[in-house]
């Protein structure tokens, strides 16, 4: 495994067409990395550079289970966000089933995106108006444009729970629509 990082970590050009700015792993069933993008590598390791670590399998290792995992009572839950320096970095996780040697394999793939000035807000959202976190995820599939019903598919519940949240949201924080939503995400100080 640490020579398959180390060949991804080498091998790619280091051009300033390189414009994926997303740190992107796969994780198997055990959470544990099967693949880590240079910039995955670069995001976990700051402030080192990834080349730096003497171990790099087992240093990745740690720090995913250190730093984006959550303890609960349920076992480990991925993290919404991430610190690394002082850039903060949205976690999205999406399960993969894949089928390997006639046995289907679960793993996990994450995608570490730098947040924007709308998702630093929706912490901010999140925290002064006190949102569960199944809220912050509809208001953050809201402020990236998705309808009802995308929701609805991505969280996998129906287009009804997803108006439910939508309208609880409402009454928290004070609007009476949608569009109401995202704009008090872009127009909320700290």
């Amino acid at each position: 495994m640490e020579q398959q990082l180390r060949r991804t970590l080498d091998n790619r050009p280091q051009a300033k067409t390189d414009v994926s700015s997303e740190g992107f792993l796969l994780l198997n069933s055990s959470m544990n990395p099967v693949l880590v993008n240079r910039v995955a590598a670069e995001i976990l390791s700051y402030p080192q550079k990834p080349e730096t670590q003497k171990n790099l399998d087992e240093f990745l290792s740690g720090r995913i289970s250190s730093s984006l995992f959550s303890r609960s009572s349920c076992g480990p839950a991925l993290v919404a966000k991430f610190q690394s320096g002082r850039r903060l970095y949205q976690c999205s996780a999406f399960r993969v089933n894949a089928l390997a040697n006639g046995d289907f394999q679960a793993s996990v793939a994450v995608l570490l995106e730098r947040g924007s000035r709308g998702s630093s807000s929706l912490v901010k959202v999140s925290e002064r108006f006190h949102l569960t976190a199944r809220e912050q995820q509809i208001v953050q599939y809201l402020f990236e444009g998705l309808t009802t019903k995308e929701i609805a598919t991505r969280l996998e519940i129906s287009s009804h729970t997803v108006k439910a949240f939508l309208r609880l949201i409402m009454v928290k924080i004070g609007v009476s629509t949608r569009s109401g939503i995202v704009g008090k995400v872009l127009t909320t100080r700290a």
